[in-house]
């Protein structure tokens, strides 16, 4: 059944909801207060680099079930309406919601009787309570409907969930039960629960995958020490099915816009009710560890020690988005890295292939990723970006002063780079075995 939908909020959630709502028969008007964006948009024109959005965007554009607007008038005659609103890591690790209770403050005078109010941003356990009592309006039902949506997977993973989650109080299962059949074509597991186990389940989710990373990196120090492949290790433990493989690769540490975010709110969340949540809070500071851990390997690899000088080095890095497939700079692990190499006093050359700036004192961005190595004492691999492997490294060796590559996401094959002339230092391998 078609339902005419609202979303508020053209952001990374709210424009991939947006456009996948229309792919999947609906009317859907979408109101941001970014007059710039709204315009750029309703032309078409997309600026998230997200597989498959341009398209969707596009397409609804054409056949008239989307529009863009800023005015909220325009969600008068809608079924649901969707909060997609930021909800960003407040000074003291909790969510900052004051955006989201703003615009929920002026609904009650936008919204028909029987619109469900839905919260597709990340939001603090209880939030689902709250707004039904900021709106005052019982015949505005609220229900919570967590988004789980992968950067440079998001269309993908919005038409072909793991599982669509409700959560809604026990008079409001009516209402749940029309946010679940718009996504009726989708086919996907239904969970239907009560607001807080859905908005905890959020949370949990996000920061169990920042427990993993930060896991592995540790087992990847651990792997140096006594001489183990953390690429074996990852991969025999990958194969348990209790496990699985995702997340068991390291790397300079985990970041983005939701990992880091929803980790301290977590574990914000945790300190509120007085439980000891110690075993994430050591994640975190595992991850802050990471960052330093790579940057004390890349003197090692230019220096031969630890703490060598790094002042007037010129250091090539290829990638600076937090994970490959986005532009993505938000708590960046390779931004995060080059801001320390800076401050080192190292000259820095960056490729990233959905980057084009950065702030300009940290890092100098080129649009052709052999330029990185002209003249450099070291490459750096800090984004996994699928298309470094394929990269002409004998062409890079040639350019450097020295040809070294150290390898902070275990991306290359280290034979084929020391093949091509380069020194490869990647993370949790064997120091005596590296190759060359």
């Amino acid at each position: 059944m078609t339902e005419r939908v609202g979303v508020i909020g053209a952001g990374y959630v709210g424009l991939t909801s947006a456009a996948c709502f229309t792919h999947l028969g609906h009317e859907v008007v979408c109101v941001d207060n970014d007059r710039s964006k709204v315009d750029e948009l309703g032309r078409g024109e997309v600026t998230i680099a997200e597989p498959g959005l341009t398209e969707l965007v596009r397409d609804g554009l054409s056949c008239g079930r989307l529009r863009f607007t800023t005015d909220g008038r325009e969600l008068s005659d809608v079924d649901v309406v969707l909060l997609c609103l930021p909800t960003p890591k407040g000074k003291d690790g909790d969510p900052d919601v004051r955006v989201l209770e703003e615009v929920v403050a002026t609904l009650p005078g936008l919204l028909a009787p029987g619109c469900v109010v839905v919260t597709k941003s990340t939001v603090p356990v209880g939030t689902g309570t709250r707004l039904a009592e900021l709106l005052g309006r019982p015949d505005l039902p609220v229900v919570s409907n967590p988004e789980f949506l992968r950067e440079g997977h998001a269309v993908e993973d919005f038409l072909n969930p793991d599982r669509i989650v409700i959560g809604s109080v026990p008079e409001n299962r009516a209402a749940a039960e029309r946010v679940a059949a718009l996504y009726g074509e989708t086919n996907a597991p239904l969970w239907f629960t009560d607001p807080a186990s859905a908005e905890l389940a959020k949370y949990a989710s996000n920061a169990f995958l920042a427990l993993k990373v930060s896991y592995v990196n540790v087992l990847a120090e651990l792997c140096e020490h006594y001489g183990a492949d953390i690429r074996d290790v990852g991969r025999l433990m990958g194969l348990d099915s209790r496990i699985g493989p995702a997340f068991l690769v390291p790397g300079p540490g985990w970041g983005g816009s939701c990992l880091p975010k929803d980790t301290a709110a977590l574990l914000r969340t945790a300190e509120h009710a007085g439980v000891d949540f110690g075993i994430l809070r050591d994640a975190m500071k595992a991850n802050a560890r990471q960052r330093a851990a790579v940057v004390r390997k890349i003197r090692r690899a230019i220096t031969g020690v630890s703490d060598g000088s790094l002042s007037g080095i010129r250091i090539g890095l290829l990638g600076l988005a937090f994970k490959a497939g986005t532009g993505d700079l938000r708590d960046s692990p390779a931004l995060a890295v080059a801001r320390e190499l800076a401050r080192s006093g190292a000259v820095l050359t960056a490729y990233d292939p959905g980057v084009e700036t950065v702030e300009p004192d940290i890092v100098q961005v080129v649009d052709d990723p052999y330029l990185v190595a002209k003249d450099a004492a070291a490459l750096v691999v800090l984004t996994e970006w699928p298309e470094f492997r394929e990269l002409d490294w004998e062409r890079l060796a040639a350019a450097t002063e020295r040809a070294v590559v150290v390898d902070a996401r275990n991306l290359l094959d280290p034979a084929a780079v020391a093949e091509a002339g380069f020194t490869h230092t990647g993370l949790g391998t064997d120091p005596n075995r590296r190759t060359r």
